[in-house]
């Protein structure tokens, strides 16, 4: 009879485990159906065990081979969760960060007239970005558009980032090369407080040589670091609508200045031809 109880209230005990079970299962299968629905176009959403793989594998691919775009860009949307809300508060503490987040503007080939652009007086914005392009051979669509930052209102701060990032460059006349762009990351972590930039500015100095770590110490980083806190968050700029405004006033509203000397490999010369050309075939019309 003991036998039979004991098997009896096993019996009970396995029923009970199967059917809290079903329900766990049940749960999170309903749970899981809801997150992986898309909450904007292009969005991924992750759970936390692929969310930490991913960020475990995508920085190890960006610290390794920074060329990989996508890994940069996936480690960015891994890693701000704390950091966007901070930004989107900012943003909307300024009459130009609230507009941004009404309108929602984006940087591509499709939403600016480039042409237009190269037809601005010397010493703008926009003629100062179209230069830009022209001389690092870079085009508005190269960036990653967002997909694991799972608020939509959030996503897009991390988008307007990264389409802006190109004009960060721009602004402080840096070049496209590892060195620069580190000098900027640098800038952006204090400016910005993105832990991607973070985690840039802490690795990637080892890819460097010895020299180029010592001017990237001695120069870039004391700059980066001091313009960046003291300066107000870029982050606020509506740059379609300052196209037509002077560099320098912009530098000036916002507290920030050059880099020191920077190193081109390529001349002024062929913006300026191109700039030129526009300009006639502008003309000729």
């Amino acid at each position: 009879m003991s036998a039979i109880r004991a098997l009896q209230a096993s019996a009970r005990q396995s029923r009970l485990l199967a059917e809290t079970s079903s329900r766990l299962s049940a749960h999170y299968i309903q749970t899981r159906s809801v997150q992986t629905q898309p909450a904007y176009e292009g969005h991924i959403p992750l759970n936390w065990f692929e969310t930490g793989l991913l960020t475990i594998g995508s920085a190890y691919k960006a610290l390794t081979d920074p060329r990989r775009g996508d890994m940069v860009a996936a480690i960015g949307d891994l890693t701000s969760g704390l950091v966007l809300p901070r930004l989107r508060d900012i943003m909307l503490a300024s009459t130009e960060g609230r507009q941004i987040l009404k309108e929602r503007p984006r940087i591509s080939t499709r939403t600016v007239d480039l042409e237009k652009l190269a037809l601005l007086p010397e010493g703008t914005v926009g003629h100062a970005y179209i230069s830009w392009l022209e001389r690092t051979g870079v085009t508005p669509d190269t960036r990653e558009p967002v997909h694991y930052i799972d608020d939509p209102e959030l996503a897009y701060v991390m988008q307007r980032y990264r389409e802006c990032h190109d004009l960060y460059h721009c602004i402080f006349n840096l070049p496209v090369n590892f060195e620069s762009e580190l000098a900027l990351k640098y800038f952006e972590f204090a400016n910005l407080g993105l832990p991607m930039a973070g985690f840039a500015a802490a690795f990637a100095p080892l890819r460097l040589n010895s020299e180029k770590r010592a001017r990237l110490f001695n120069e870039a980083v004391p700059w980066a670091i001091k313009c960046g806190t003291s300066a107000k968050s870029l982050i606020t700029i509506y740059w379609e609508k300052r196209w037509e405004q002077d560099v320098k006033k912009v530098k000036e509203e916002f507290g920030i200045w050059d880099p020191p000397v920077v190193r081109w490999r390529k001349p002024l010369n062929g913006t300026k031809l191109a700039t030129a050309k526009a300009q006639r075939e502008s003309g000729g019309q």
